[in-house]
């Protein structure tokens, strides 16, 4: 490979979508502020071939599941709007996957939405949404 193919391939390594790099931005704002609150921190990105988790965290006897919404500021709707019950679906399957990996301890579980609003590519607010929805009717217990 000559020296301005591996420039190339390297420039384009470096080149991220803005929504990619807004995402990392929220989630970074959103783990920071959950952990601020108490919460302790366990992964992020949990990935099963069902779904993404975006960050999963103790908050004390409660594994807590958290859809993070990274939008800029003035928008209409707000973003945890934009989890529909599709991605509810999704977030449910993929949690089972966590706790199936952990041997399905016997802990209670939620799901929390993070909504953080940019303005010009600066954290202007972040809101969180505790308990949000219960897991998808098919996949929970009663």
């Amino acid at each position: 490979m000559s020296f301005w193919e591996k420039i190339r391939v390297w420039r384009k390594r470096e080149e991220k979508p803005i929504s990619e790099v807004r995402g990392q931005l929220g989630e970074t704002a959103a783990k920071k502020h959950l952990s601020r609150l108490g919460l302790k921190f366990l992964t992020a990105n949990f990935k099963s071939e069902r779904g993404e988790i975006d960050l999963v965290f103790r908050d004390e006897d409660c594994l807590v599941f958290v859809e993070v919404k990274t939008r800029t500021a003035g928008g209409w709707v707000r973003p945890a709007a934009y989890v529909n019950a599709r991605k509810r679906r999704l977030l449910s399957q993929t949690a089972l996957d966590y706790l199936k990996l952990l041997k399905q301890p016997p802990v209670k579980i939620r799901f929390d939405i993070v909504e953080v609003l940019l303005k010009e590519g600066v954290v202007t607010e972040i809101r969180h949404l505790p308990n949000t929805f219960v897991m998808a009717k098919p996949y929970r217990y009663g």
